[in-house]
């Protein structure tokens, strides 16, 4: 299976749109957004431009109204939604998702996780800790650094950092 990991989309719609492109045409079947979307109307755009199911952590850029919106046991239509950190599990992996850094290194220091995905620094990067993988896809937003997010084949645990402004 493919999963996209996005995060710090800051309301650009035309990036992440650019982004959903490519999830529809490379079959992409879940999405991970490690916080930042902004806005409840990013978060319907999300809804409406992809097929499959969404997990979703709140970031420090969700304004008041889409962190106090209220949404029924935690789910808006496919997106399951974390107020800090998310958990679960996709093909006997476990996984969590949070905005921070710095409590993404915690998560996966703790040994409970084989993958930590965050957000927050707009910066991609991948590390190893006690076996857990700890991976930023970037900004969707394309701030400070070039737009990008990652797709995660859990088929054989690879991951590619996709570069937005080379998709067409």
């Amino acid at each position: 299976m493919k999963i996209a990991i996005i995060s710090d989309i800051h309301d650009n719609i035309p990036n992440l749109k650019k982004a959903l492109d490519y999830c529809a045409k490379n079959k992409i079947e879940k999405t991970i957004c490690c916080g930042d979307l902004a806005s409840v109307e990013t978060l319907e755009y999300l809804n409406d431009n992809f097929e499959g199911n969404i997990y979703f952590t709140f970031g420090n850029m969700d304004n008041d109204y889409l962190q106090n919106y209220f949404f029924k046991n935690n789910e808006f239509r496919k997106t399951k939604i974390f107020k800090k950190v998310g958990e679960f599990e996709i093909d006997k992996h476990k996984i969590a998702i949070v905005h921070f850094p710095r409590i993404a290194k915690g998560l996966c220091r703790s040994g409970r996780y084989n993958f930590v995905f965050y957000g927050h620094t707009h910066k991609p990067w991948e590390e190893t800790i006690n076996e857990c993988k700890m991976l930023n896809p970037g900004t969707v937003a394309g701030q400070f650094y070039p737009a990008t997010f990652a797709v995660w084949n859990t088929e054989n645990d690879k991951f590619e950092l996709i570069r937005i402004d080379q998709l067409k």
